[in-house]
């Protein structure tokens, strides 16, 4: 449980988007491309970090 702490207080940035992309869907709709594109965007980024 603490890794899963840590790693979450590491990576807050990745909640904040995650959470942003969940919204922006509900609000306008479902749109995969969009949804895939930034979660590689999200992937790439904490590649980079670590």
């Amino acid at each position: 449980m603490q890794k899963t702490k840590t790693y979450l207080l590491r990576h807050k940035r990745f909640g904040i988007i995650l959470v942003a992309i969940l919204a922006l869907n509900m609000i306008y709709g479902f749109d995969p491309r969009f949804t895939i594109i930034n979660l590689l965007w999200i992937v790439i980024s904490i590649a980079k970090i670590d």
